[in-house]
């Protein structure tokens, strides 16, 4: 095929034939990348026959199974044949109402429902769902229309707590959050807790889940559901209890042995709550608990715990049979017989990753009332990872929903010469709104069932991804455009059926107007003290932005000591991702001068330049310089709170940089104890109104 029919069926695919970097540079997508994108995309275009049949396919209009309209605006539903003069229309609640119809280009236009909700319009003998959403998130104004809170960002899996094996866990967030709350913090922004691989505990980037639809069961505290004195005794019986406490003093989690531990106590607990509660002749509380549970979790969570007990089993058999799709064909399809036979075989297995789910989420349901509780406005705040491990759950479950053959990342920038594959895929934008954006949806409600406020990864992501054939370098990738009039009506759907504030992650390469766009939906955006400069100097706080959520740094950045000091610059030479790290530093040493004199004048900072180790003077001037912004939400992370140095996560590394295995040091319901922390925190604190 020629390489302009190549290009017109990938413009009409959503592909971006052409992009700008971020020098503002045209670059032109080949034809040969065209072709294994959209091949990826389920429209191959090798032949005459293929482009035929993909132009058929994007042309062909069927009655989707939903669409997304805002409250009070007239909406159009896709419709063939006569129009009717009325609609028949059912109410999420279930109450009954006709509409008028007018003609419309494609279907009928119908007046706007004031209602938000997920409604049914009958058309004849097609019935679709619209999902009518309120023009804006809910907000903070909402929630405290006169005041801007301030929460703490923090690395769930850092906290320390008696208990935990060495893997923190939500009674480090609810000791944590306790402590937070009376210095009149209103919030507790997560690092992601989506499930990961339970039977490789060495896949821990939290950022790689195998399913955002479930919790990291690591991170539960099965004391929440079972008392201290029944979790001791199986620990104990378990004969992990001395190790679990030589976990716990460790300086860096060691994800394996951790892991084992708290495994092993949750598996005794399984044993007993089987022997006991579920063979008791009356249910138990706990038993009528978990049994309501497995109901609401359904065909999802029935999935999920299949696929937990079979990558298990392949991998203890193989342990090259990480990844599901290097599996034998039979095992990579749900329905087949062989795993429908190993799911009878291995009923009880299954229910024991059901039983870890269900301690996991009565866990995080915990932690949210302990923080409403305890006087935060906002409480949790949960982090949704851009994309899924196509070796994982999710994707073997449903590959039809996903990009299983694309990865997402980022192209070639100013730091990153050969752009970024994070080895990640997820949602097709064909597959979603063909599939009434289940998935999406579902994702949305597993993320807010428990928090009051969502951090979306790279939210870009809503209206275009970076996607890379695999094999290809970032560099042969291409930006793929999604629906995102319908992802934000949905956010915004299901953030005020939650009560939920929603934070957009827009840093990077951001398209034009993109920012406003969340602003109108009524997302807050990103800003972090590094970037917000104008021309040779930061920005004075006051031009900081309202809708955002305002923070010095982020896991992926320097920490404000860490900055201060050039510890990065040091951790970046010695992976080799700095190519001249005198020049660095000398640019650092500029930067200091630069941020101080910012500091001085907003008086966020008094007296001479600190040394480069002078880095306590360093984070207290950043925690008040980002007080003073006009930002409706300030999120600080834990690590400038405590003046560490090492930040979480070095991007571009893996055995390179001690990423993800930092613990606080200190139990989490005294690291904010000490004099020192709590001055720096005091000017959040005293953000006061508007």
């Amino acid at each position: 095929m020629s390489d302009t029919a190549v290009r017109e069926l990938a413009g009409r695919a959503g592909i971006a034939v052409e992009w700008r970097d971020y020098a503002n540079e045209q670059h032109r997508v080949s034809a040969e990348n065209l072709r294994r994108i959209l091949a990826a995309l389920q429209l191959p275009c090798d032949t005459a026959a293929d482009l035929a049949q993909s132009r058929r396919q994007l042309e062909t209009s069927r009655l989707p199974p939903l669409i997304t309209a805002t409250t009070g605006q007239p909406f159009e539903v896709p419709a063939a044949g006569k129009v009717p003069d009325r609609v028949r229309v059912t109410y999420e609640d279930g109450t009954i109402a006709e509409l008028p119809v007018r003609s419309a280009l494609r279907g009928v236009r119908l007046p706007g429902i004031e209602t938000p909700g997920y409604h049914v319009i009958e058309l004849g003998a097609e019935r679709i769902t619209v999902a009518i959403a309120p023009p804006r998130c809910y907000t903070i104004a909402d929630i405290t229309p006169e005041e801007r809170p301030w929460g703490l960002a923090v690395q769930a899996y850092g906290l320390r707590g008696a208990g935990d094996c060495g893997i923190g866990d939500t009674a480090g967030v609810i000791a944590l959050a306790g402590k937070a709350a009376g210095l009149r913090a209103d919030a507790v922004a997560l690092s992601p807790v989506h499930a990961l691989f339970a039977a490789d505990p060495n896949h821990f980037s939290p950022y790689s889940p195998s399913s955002r639809l479930f919790y990291n069961p690591l991170h539960a505290d099965a004391r929440t559901l079972f008392g201290d004195a029944r979790v001791a005794k199986a620990a104990h019986d378990a004969g992990v209890a001395a190790a679990a406490v030589e976990l716990e003093q460790q300086r860096l989690i060691d994800w394996r042995e951790s892991a084992r531990a708290k495994m092993s106590v949750f598996r005794r607990l399984f044993e007993d709550f089987s022997s006991t509660d579920l063979a008791a002749g009356t249910a138990t509380p706990l038993a009528t608990d978990f049994a309501e549970f497995r109901a609401a979790g359904g065909a999802l969570l029935a999935a999920h715990a299949q696929f937990e007990a079979l990558h298990a089993a392949r991998f203890a058999a193989d342990g090259s049979a990480w990844n599901w799709r290097d599996w034998s064909e039979p095992w990579r399809n749900p329905a087949s017989a062989e795993v429908t036979r190993f799911a009878e075989t291995n009923a009880s297995e299954a229910a024991f990753h059901c039983f870890l789910q269900w301690i996991a989420d009565r866990s995080f349901a915990a932690a949210q009332r302990a923080t409403k509780q305890s006087g935060m406005r906002i409480g949790l705040i949960a982090d949704l990872a851009v994309g899924i491990s196509s070796a994982g759950s999710e994707a073997w479950t449903n590959p039809n929903n996903l990009l299983i053959d694309l990865e997402i990342g980022a192209p070639p920038d100013a730091f990153n010469a050969k752009g970024q594959n994070w080895g990640l895929t997820t949602f097709s934008p064909r597959a979603l709104p063909a599939g009434g954006f289940a998935p999406f949806i579902a994702t949305l409600r597993a993320c807010l069932r428990h928090s009051g406020g969502l951090r979306i990864d790279h939210a870009m992501g809503l209206q275009r991804l970076w996607v890379i054939p695999r094999g290809a370098g970032p560099n042969e990738g291409a930006y793929l455009g999604y629906p995102i009039d319908d992802l934000l009506r949905l956010i915004a759907l299901e953030s005020h059926r939650h009560r939920a504030i929603i934070i957009g992650e827009d840093l990077g390469t951001v398209p034009a107007g993109f920012r406003d766009r969340l602003g109108r939906a009524g997302l807050y955006g990103t800003r972090v003290l590094w970037f917000e400069r104008e021309r040779n100097r930061f920005a004075p706080p006051q031009a900081w932005p309202t809708g955002v959520a305002a923070m010095p740094s982020t896991h992926d950045l320097p920490t404000v000591a860490g900055w201060w000091r050039g510890t990065d610059i040091d951790v970046r030479a010695q992976c080799g991702l700095v190519e001249d790290p005198d020049k660095e530093r000398a640019t650092r040493t500029m930067d200091r001068q630069m941020l101080w004199r910012a500091c001085r004048r907003a008086k966020a900072a008094e007296g001479d330049l600190p040394a480069p180790n002078e880095t306590s003077r360093a984070a207290d001037a950043a925690v008040k310089f980002i007080a003073q912004t006009p930002s409706q939400l300030a999120l600080l992370p834990l690590e400038d709170a405590l003046a560490v140095e090492d930040q979480p996560n070095v991007p571009g590394t893996i055995d390179e940089h001690l990423n993800w295995r930092r613990r606080y040091a200190g139990q989490a319901e005294e690291l904010l104890s000490p004099a020192d922390v709590r001055r720096r925190l005091d000017p959040l604190a005293r953000r006061g109104r508007r």
